[in-house]
């Protein structure tokens, strides 16, 4: 190492301090109010709980990356889930070896209520395949929409659209998924 590159080191270190602009307790709030949705939301998508374990991690790391301010709890809510779908789609944009099945996917225990289970497990999985065939950005829309409960103004901004085009492509996507639930026999 020449004194350059040590010189080069301590720029990067001065700027890594300056980035992190939440201090330990308030990122430690944030995180445990926002984690489990983040994490639900990624394990969904991607039908892998490992990959939702990883990307969340690597959410979270961008989040604090992005040194950004924020004007309220929900526009950091809103840039955090941004990043989760930015990388839900990178995931999918890079070449895909042979995936394993999600735990959910290859075991089905019953419980108790025996057919209420198995009917109920079963439409979990019709609804996980039929979700699969959906493009990612329906994907996302649905699942914000529903799981998550946001408006359209947050979808709009989670996936940096025009919250004037949500409302149609929700309900086009909506359709789509009442096509596919149908083709697999379940109203």
């Amino acid at each position: 190492m020449t004194l350059s590159d040590i010189e080069q080191l301590d720029e990067v270190v001065d700027t890594l301090d300056v980035t992190f602009q939440m201090d330990e307790d308030t990122f430690r709030s944030f995180y445990d109010r926002t984690a489990r949705p983040v994490w639900a939301y990624l394990s969904r998508t991607t039908g892998d709980n490992r990959l939702a374990d990883d990307l969340l991690q690597e959410t979270y790391y961008r989040f604090l990356r992005a040194g950004g301010s924020y004007t309220d709890e929900a526009h950091r809510r809103h840039y955090l889930f941004r990043i989760a779908v930015n990388l839900v789609r990178d995931h999918y944009r890079r070449p895909r070896f042979d995936r394993m099945p999600a735990d959910n996917e290859r075991h089905h225990p019953r419980s108790q209520s025996g057919e209420d289970a198995a009917d109920r497990a079963a439409e979990r999985i019709d609804l996980s395949r039929a979700m699969a065939r959906l493009k990612p950005r329906e994907r996302d829309m649905l699942w914000l929409a529903y799981a998550q409960g946001s408006s359209h103004e947050e979808i709009a901004a989670a996936l940096g659209l025009k919250t004037a085009s949500v409302k149609s492509l929700l309900f086009r996507a909506r359709r789509r998924l009442a096509a596919l639930l149908h083709v697999t026999g379940r109203p």
